[in-house]
């Protein structure tokens, strides 16, 4: 083997034993990169000096509205790892430690270091502050830097809580931050996404609009959060973050469709977004597929291992609202089932990126193999 990763999960509510719990389960390999994601729960300063101190290696994490791991599916107060030893990859963690400045600045320094990848032989993983409402400008930006090498990402969460979220660097966890992984390996890989919504004939028209706050007030020149509650059936006092996770709307970007989710209901009777909005898009009622979620999402995982050698690890980035849904309809155990066949980790993101485009109800994921 080229790569050897193993995996790690650990519910102890101590930082430490925590981390403990996760070098017990690594083993005996030397990991030269370690990926993990953890609940918004844990005491951050605690838990970013001992990954630092534990583990000898470039480091990616972020906190989750809910871990994932494939042999346990959807949990959550956990902290999920993937410890990764190769001679053939390399991972260099890129910080972006203010995101303003990133997106304004006419020529950030942060993007001088991807001069140097490789097109063929590289990939690039980014993890967020999801309460940021900065992703399309930054994936955008980082994207158009590439030229090509592709991008996946997910926003970090904190729960459904929408007050905290946190990405780690050396040793330290930060709001405001983005971390990009420079990924430099002759390994195959596969960068991938999947929604299980399709458009449908109504469409709603932006009237009026605060971009920078991502807030709707009026839509169909109504008040906001009438006409959607209209359009989808509802009554206004019924409008909660799982009807939001299966009544999405839609922005057709190029040729495809993305979807457009609603965070929440505001005491004024706007709405806001968790992706960018503005006065004059029109947006489109969305409708789940005919294959519906749980079959969407194993026809997405054999695709994935019948288009990729010998795969060793799937790192995802998944929509806490997709977590919902299948909350709401009993599928979390479907899930389970479907994600224990595969060497996934990932966690319930507050958004989704792959290359430059920011979206939401949609399960993004790198997949990287072994030489045949």
């Amino acid at each position: 083997m080229s790569i050897e990763v193993r995996f790690g999960k650990s519910f102890h509510p101590g930082a430490k034993e925590a981390v403990r719990e996760l070098e017990a389960q690594v083993g005996d390999i030397e990991p030269n990169a370690l990926i993990f994601f953890c609940s918004p729960k844990y005491d951050h300063a605690a838990l970013g000096r001992a990954i630092q101190s534990t583990f000898d290696c470039p480091a990616i994490g972020c906190t989750t509205a809910g871990e994932i791991l494939g042999s346990e599916g959807y949990i959550e107060g956990a902290i999920v790892c993937a410890a990764i030893a190769s001679d053939q990859l390399t991972l260099k963690p890129i910080l972006i430690g203010d995101l303003r400045a990133f997106v304004s600045d006419a020529n950030p320094r942060e993007l001088a270091e991807l001069a140097c990848l490789e097109q063929r032989n590289s990939f690039a993983l980014l993890l967020i502050d999801g309460l940021s409402m900065l992703e399309e400008l930054v994936a955008s930006r980082i994207n158009n830097a590439l030229m090509g090498i592709p991008l996946v990402g997910a926003s970090a969460g904190d729960g459904l809580d929408f007050a905290h979220t946190r990405v780690y660097h050396n040793g330290a966890f930060h709001e405001n931050i983005a971390v990009l992984a420079a990924v430099e390996t002759s390994l195959p890989f596969l960068p991938f996404h999947t929604q299980h919504f399709e458009p449908t004939d109504t469409r709603l028209v932006i009237t009026e609009a605060d971009p920078a706050t991502r807030t709707v007030t009026e839509i169909n020149g109504l008040p906001a959060v009438e006409e959607y509650a209209r359009v989808v059936g509802m009554d206004i006092d019924r409008l909660t973050s799982h009807v939001f996770a299966i009544h999405p709307l839609m922005l057709k970007i190029g040729g495809g469709y993305y979807v457009r989710e609603i965070q929440k209901v505001n005491p004024d009777g706007s709405l806001t977004f968790f992706c960018a909005i503005d006065t004059g898009i029109v947006l489109t009622v969305a409708k789940p597929s005919s294959e519906g979620i749980i079959t969407n999402l194993e026809n997405s995982l054999n695709n994935i291992w019948q288009r990729i050698p010998n795969p060793v690890l799937l790192f995802g980035g998944d929509c806490a609202l997709r977590r919902l849904e299948m909350q709401q309809h009993g599928e979390l155990e479907q899930a389970r089932r479907a994600l224990s066949r595969y060497p996934f980790i990932g966690f319930s993101t507050y958004g989704e990126q792959f290359f430059g485009v920011h979206m939401n109800h949609t399960l993004t994921i790198l997949a990287l193999g072994d030489e045949a």
